[in-house]
């Protein structure tokens, strides 16, 4: 990471946000999803971030390493009735915590506001800090 600034500093953690909503907002659109087996079943992602550190600013950074599925297990449900049912009449349903995507959501979406605001504070301080001269 080579001469990193504000704007770049910035960037690169709102791009963070967006991943972990793009992540929160696949696995609600998941949840409650059936399939008629246990290897595909859906399963929720997460990503994983990492520090980037700025030697010549000493300013740290994130950078995502990727986006992984989780290994939480599939929940085994009895409904014969339901068309992707296997042999026995049990489908798989996605283990997603709705709860729990909400709220990752919303802290993704204020993380994101509150660069919003960072960034318009520093272009207000630039732009006074430049009337003065």
């Amino acid at each position: 990471m080579a001469g990193m600034d504000l704007f770049g500093l910035a960037g690169r953690a709102m791009s963070a946000q967006l991943v972990r909503m793009n992540a929160a907002s696949s696995n609600l659109a998941n949840a409650g999803t059936v399939s008629g087996s246990e290897a595909q079943a859906y399963r929720p992602i997460r990503p994983v971030f990492a520090e980037d550190l700025d030697t010549a600013s000493g300013l740290a950074s994130v950078r995502v390493t990727g986006v992984y599925r989780t290994d939480n297990a599939p929940v085994r449900q009895h409904d014969p009735a339901n068309p992707v049912a296997d042999a026995n009449g049990d489908v798989w349903a996605a283990p997603v915590d709705e709860n729990a995507e909400m709220i990752e959501m919303m802290d993704a979406s204020r993380q994101y506001r509150n660069m919003v605001e960072a960034l318009s504070t520093a272009k207000q301080l630039m732009l006074e800090t430049m009337r003065m001269k």
